[in-house]
């Protein structure tokens, strides 16, 4: 592989999906087993790269407080830059460096050695699982874990565009893209049902109540998620839902439709 990484976690959404949810907090600070999602995406890149960087756009002030003197930070203005224009903005702090880059919507509790061991820095390397139905490469679906050559980043530019549509496309048609089974679970975390699932994922089909949470004890809860600091008061039922804060978001069917109420 390249003598050094840099880790770029992609943060910077509008998270328009998982609302209304992300009226409360950015996306990337949604928490699925009681840990933000940009946490978990920034343990998994950390132990593989030699510094780690974190672009921000919406919601950008409370990913800002939350990750200040952690990891770099990169803020986009006026508008989000997606995920190619993100890594052009980059360039002088990745300086040289190939870069493993992730989503921090992504729920991907595997190590990443499975994408990174054997690269020889000078291929795209995607991490992929089998889903026809929502394929990116045939039958191959991106999981958000991704290895660029330097010689694929050093002339990106900071404007909104997609590495999907400059680079993966070009190079899937060539012959030249490396597609690498992912070892576990992934769940895309863009909708309340999918938020819903990883969270029941991460923690083998139990409730999650989030730290400083309050759960009366006549309060029935099934397959359901407490944010920290979340009330949840006497003789409430609550089957397949979310609460959070002021907000309860009810996945009526974890494959369909939701709705979501505000109070109590």
């Amino acid at each position: 592989m390249a003598d050094s990484l840099a880790g770029v976690v992609l943060a910077a959404g509008a998270g328009r999906r998982l609302a209304p949810l992300t009226r409360l907090r950015p996306k990337a600070l949604c928490p699925v087993a009681s840990v933000p999602l940009v946490d978990l995406a920034i343990g998994r890149v950390q132990p593989h790269v030699t510094g780690v960087a974190v672009n921000l756009h919406h919601g950008r002030a409370l990913l800002q407080e939350h990750l200040v003197g952690r990891v770099h930070l990169s803020e986009e203005e006026p508008e989000a830059l997606g995920t190619a224009g993100a890594l052009g903005q980059l360039r002088e702090w990745i300086d040289g460096r190939s870069v493993l880059v992730t989503n921090a919507d992504a729920w991907l509790p595997v190590d990443l050695s499975a994408l990174v061991e054997g690269w020889d820095g000078d291929r795209i390397r995607l991490l992929v699982v089998d889903d026809p139905g929502q394929g990116d490469f045939g039958p191959a679906r991106y999981c958000g874990a991704a290895l660029l050559p330097w010689a694929v980043v050093q002339d990106l530019a900071p404007v909104p565009s997609g590495l999907y549509e400059l680079r993966w496309r070009t190079a899937w048609a060539a012959g030249t893209l490396d597609l690498v089974d992912c070892p576990g679970p992934f769940i895309d975390c863009g909708t309340p049902q999918d938020y819903l699932a990883a969270n029941l994922a991460a923690s083998g089909g139990a409730t999650v109540v989030g730290p400083g949470a309050v759960v009366d004890p006549t309060a029935t809860l099934e397959r359901c998620v407490v944010w920290p600091d979340a009330v949840v008061g006497p003789g409430e039922q609550l089957v397949d839902a979310v609460r959070a804060g002021p907000l309860t978001v009810f996945v009526r069917d974890r494959c369909g439709a939701g709705s979501a109420t505000y109070g109590r």
